[in-house]
């Protein structure tokens, strides 16, 4: 799995020192492929959450119940599978960077098709095609960057990657803010996915400048026999198979649920305005992106197995803190939004460095999209639990904290690899 280090991936560690020596130490070509996979991940966020932001005025526009409105969110999440197993083919086969291009036109093409939608059906069979390119991004960003990264910083690294998704998030509140609160509902939600093309501008600059790392480009110029997709379940990986999509599974479970249906709690239950929901929503982000980046060092530090337990037992005892605050108390409730947010993100930064250490190169996208993204789509449970429940969205809610106790399971089967050279 490991290698001796090479300087042809980022210069040696100890050459620059301060917060920022993570970035300090890739080289030319690292910094570009970390640009490239920062922006491509703050995009797909962006296009993911266009959705739940317009779920109220789409659940309006179509007349859904809310177990179909929640179907939305489910049919992207089990494509997201399917995705992320053909990006993992494609990034072992192709390269990181081409794997790359492909998904980030995929998840946009199909986001602008969503606000074309002229029924529920249609608006269905649209997102559950954007989930394939929502599945694979990800990966194919993280891998590449991972391997241009000193094992010292990896972790700091991948969690700035990961801090991305707080951005795309974020950018996409306003919008929907600016538009939901200025436009008619029945419009809004239309053109909050027409703004899904953004990614297009991002392609120019991922053609033009990011490669993969030189190793990768001469195992591919070599065409190395292919190693089987099946080897990721056979000898010792099949037990990391095995857990490592157990544990994606419990926190994607538990992160999706209260991501999709937090907007919509709030609105419904805690009868807040757009603007007001807007406003509670931006705490949850800020304490997301200060998780992301705090995390990196936890990671780092503590290693990554006891990184995923800390952030674990927080995220579920906040959330259960979180739908259980009086009514009346809504103060409380956006004070609470920032630890949440916090954990809650938090826990992604160490999945970027410690599933690509789990993998030889040969099958690292493979192993490493897979365990995500099929751990994503079982993740889809939780919150499609939510959304047939017969109860309140918020008592619901606790099938997210169920999720991260899952996630504190998964690790008892799993190994440390913090320190871990990536070949």
């Amino acid at each position: 799995m490991t290698t001796t280090p090479t300087r042809t991936t980022a210069t040696a560690v100890g050459e620059a020192t301060g917060p920022f020596a993570w970035y300090q130490t890739m080289s030319q070509q690292g910094r570009r492929a970390f640009k490239g996979a920062f922006g491509g991940y703050a995009l797909d966020s962006y296009d993911f959450q266009v959705l739940p932001l317009s779920m109220a005025a789409i659940a309006a526009y179509f007349s859904l119940s809310t177990a179909e409105t929640g179907l939305l969110t489910t049919a992207t999440l089990l494509a997201s599978a399917v995705g992320g197993v053909l990006a993992g083919v494609l990034i072992d086969r192709v390269g990181r960077v081409k794997t790359l291009m492909i998904t980030v036109v995929t998840y946009a093409v199909f986001t602008v098709a969503c606000g074309f939608a002229t029924n529920y059906e249609m608006l269905l069979a649209m997102r559950t095609l954007q989930g394939i390119g929502f599945g694979g991004e990800w990966a194919a960003g993280a891998i590449l960057v991972a391997e241009y990264a000193r094992p010292h910083y990896r972790g700091r690294v991948l969690a700035w990657v990961q801090s991305s998704w707080a951005i795309g998030w974020g950018l996409a509140v306003i919008v929907s803010t600016m538009l939901m609160d200025r436009v008619n509902p029945d419009l809004a939600w239309r053109i909050l996915f027409w703004t899904g093309a953004l990614p297009a501008v991002l392609l120019v600059y991922i053609r033009l400048k990011v490669k993969d790392a030189p190793e990768v480009s001469e195992r591919l110029a070599k065409k190395e026999a292919r190693v089987p997709v099946t080897t990721v379940f056979k000898g010792g990986l099949a037990r990391k198979t095995l857990f490592a999509t157990l544990l994606s599974m419990g926190v994607m479970g538990g992160y999706y649920t209260f991501a999709t249906w937090l907007p919509t709690y709030l609105k419904t239950e805690r009868g807040l305005s757009v603007v007001g929901t807007g406003g509670y929503l931006f705490v949850l982000i800020t304490g997301a992106f200060c998780g992301y980046v705090a995390a990196g060092h936890v990671v780092d530090r503590l290693g990554r197995k006891k990184a995923f337990a800390l952030f674990a037992f927080l995220s579920g005892s906040l959330l259960m803190t979180y739908v259980n605050v009086p009514e009346g108390s809504n103060n409380l409730l956006m004070i609470l939004g920032f630890p949440l947010g916090f954990s809650a993100s938090a826990i992604f930064s160490g999945f970027g460095s410690y599933l690509a250490e789990l993998y030889p190169h040969t099958v690292r996208g493979t192993g490493q999209s897979f365990t995500y993204n099929v751990g994503r789509a079982l993740g889809a449970i939780f919150p499609t639990a939510v959304g047939f429940s017969s109860g309140g969205v918020g008592g619901a809610l606790v099938y997210g904290a169920i999720g991260y106790g899952l996630a504190l399971i998964a690790l008892l089967g799993l190994p440390e690899t913090k320190g871990s050279e990536l070949s």
